[in-house]
């Protein structure tokens, strides 16, 4: 592979890994969230408003992943006609600059559905508590994944200059 086309490799690669881990961590912490939804919802279908909130915020990761690829896929003028020439330092940049929001996003989806299923079998008992210990405690473990976000998002579009 020519060293030209290698920085085009990596720029995408970096793009994919960042939709990719983080929508495969949204993914998983969605259905973690949704089993415990679905037992408690079997039962006592009234609290669907409250829980809908604890099972989607998972998916907040990947929607991170997902912006950030799409940001790197602006950066290289992809829609708008001729590509970007990235060189291969430019390209390994890039795909560091992914990593952030893709090992971020991966890991803290799947822990706030963890965090969002106990929360959920918590407000079995005590609905009150659906808001004020639950989507609370599910929204801290977010803080983690808008961290990621942030640092690749800024690097992506303010650190590093291709074409």
């Amino acid at each position: 592979m020519a060293l030209e086309s290698m920085g085009l490799t990596f720029t995408l690669l970096g793009a994919a890994v960042a939709v990719f881990l983080a929508g495969i961590g949204s993914s998983i912490g969605l259905a973690t969230a949704s089993k415990s939804a679905a037992a408690v919802l079997s039962e006592k279908p009234e609290r669907y408003g409250s829980l809908m909130l604890l099972v989607v915020l998972p998916s907040t990761q990947g929607i991170y992943g997902f912006v950030v690829g799409l940001f790197v896929m602006i950066k290289l003028n992809m829609f708008g006609g001729e590509v970007s020439a990235v060189t291969w330092s430019q390209g390994a940049a890039i795909f560091m600059a992914c990593l952030p929001v893709g090992v971020s996003g991966l890991f803290s989806a799947i822990l706030q559905g963890r965090t969002g299923a106990a929360a959920i079998l918590m407000t079995a008992k005590r609905p009150e508590m659906a808001f004020k210990a639950g989507v609370v405690y599910s929204a801290m473990v977010e803080l983690y994944a808008i961290l990621g976000f942030l640092i690749s998002l800024l690097i992506i579009m303010m650190g590093i200059n291709v074409g």
